[in-house]
């Protein structure tokens, strides 16, 4: 559930319409619900608030300070995938004890970092990774808390560009070889092995994948248990969907429901890595329309919103529900949804059904909490949008729109041009 919703006509983010943001703070802007990114980071709190746990929100679906902060409030921890994320999540005020750092390309320089912040633990993805690792952390005179990401070859059933639990992805060490590669970090003198990570992928609409992967890595720890090693924590990732269009995934108490059990008697530090189910449907991109544009059989709504704001749709074919900021009574027309970038995948939907649109009204692209703002970019040298945070009746800029001098902030003329 989540608090955008219309009251006498009109889309609301909580407390707050939604065109008094627009017109205040310009657009396109990505608004935030702050009563609904706390209700989805409580419900993960609250379905496995009898085993020992903490949630570490995944920064990737979304790395801004204020939402980041948020979360480390209320006891939340972090899943960093590079230095900045490590970096970010420190600033936001995530104890280093509640951060784990996956990723297959961690360099020397954020190994270090990662060192120095005394983070839970790697989440190692190779054996060269390993060997690194421990090289580095001799040299610094330190030891290195590891987990070693399991890949368990389990269908995620899910796009195949954000699967990543079988056998031909980049990700983790194949569940078959993971005993030896177990053995190896305990011969390593500078690292200390901590626990087992798995993570089979995103928008995860079912139960059956997350408890069949964890099987299959509980066998393992019996394995490794077996031979002396000992897993203190247990590192299932995250994954589980959202709703975009007419999924029906299930949620942190159905997820808690199935794995505690199997958990029993076991004595573990639960990590969980959750990221797009609690920011998803937090979150939304509105854009103004500036043209109307009727082609050969097409349609066209023209926003100021483009791939390089969302690039989801472009990249994946995702839905995202899209609505008008003010309901009218209109003619509903079949309709793309396009921006301005110079690019025929430059689109938020096609041959959509909507009720027609006036040029400089507002739209609402649902659902963008997660992998929206993160995985946008100056592309066509456009400056990257503004971010809102609403709590009931309270709003406020979390990040400013960027300028024509930030997109080239850094950029150095030599010389000899």
């Amino acid at each position: 559930m989540h608090f955008f919703m219309y009251k006498n006509g009109e889309l609301y983010a909580e407390d707050v319409p939604i065109r008094k943001i627009a017109a205040e703070f310009g657009t396109p802007v990505y608004i935030y619900s702050y009563n609904t990114l706390l209700r989805h980071f409580n419900a993960y709190k609250n379905a496995f608030a009898g085993y020992p746990h903490i949630v570490c929100f995944a920064l990737k679906a979304n790395s801004n300070e204020a939402i980041i902060k948020l979360f480390a409030n209320n006891d939340g921890g972090a899943d960093v995938v590079s230095g900045g994320e490590l970096f970010r999540a420190m600033r936001a005020g995530v104890p280093s004890e509640k951060i784990v750092y996956a990723g297959v390309g961690k360099t020397e320089e954020e190994i270090r970092y990662a060192l120095k912040s005394k983070i839970l633990m790697f989440n190692v993805e190779s054996e060269d990774e390993m060997k690194e690792i421990d090289r580095i952390a001799g040299n610094m005179k330190v030891i290195a808390p590891i987990a070693l990401r399991i890949n368990p070859d389990i269908d995620p059933e899910t796009h195949p560009y954000i699967a990543t639990g079988l056998k031909k992805h980049k990700f983790g060490i194949p569940i078959e070889d993971a005993l030896q590669f177990y053995q190896l970090a305990r011969s390593l003198k500078n690292v200390k092995i901590m626990g087992i990570h798995k993570h089979i992928g995103s928008q995860l609409t079912k139960i059956s994948p997350f408890v069949d992967a964890l099987r299959r890595v509980l066998m393992l720890v019996d394995e490794l248990t077996a031979q002396g090693i000992n897993i203190q924590c247990l590192d299932i990732g995250g994954g589980l969907g959202i709703t975009y269009r007419d999924e029906t995934p299930p949620d942190p108490a159905q997820l808690a429901k199935n794995i505690l059990p199997l958990l029993k008697g076991r004595q573990f530090t639960l990590i969980l890595e959750p990221g797009r189910s609690i920011v998803g449907n937090a979150g939304i991109l509105v854009a103004k329309t500036l043209y109307l544009k009727k082609g050969e059989g097409k349609e066209f709504i023209i926003v100021d919103a483009g791939m390089n704001d969302l690039i989801r749709p472009s990249i994946y074919g995702a839905y995202h529900h899209i609505q008008p900021v003010v309901k009218n009574r209109r003619k509903k027309i079949i309709t793309d949804i396009v921006g301005p970038v110079c690019e025929s995948g430059d689109f938020l939907a096609r041959d959509r059904e909507m009720p027609q649109i006036k040029k400089g009204e507002y739209i609402a692209v649902m659902s963008a909490g997660a992998y929206g703002f993160t995985m946008s970019s100056n592309y066509n040298s456009r400056p990257k949008a503004a971010e809102v945070m609403v709590k009931g009746s309270e709003y406020a800029l979390i990040r400013k729109r960027e300028t024509y001098n930030d997109i080239i902030r850094g950029e150095v003329v030599p010389e000899f041009v």
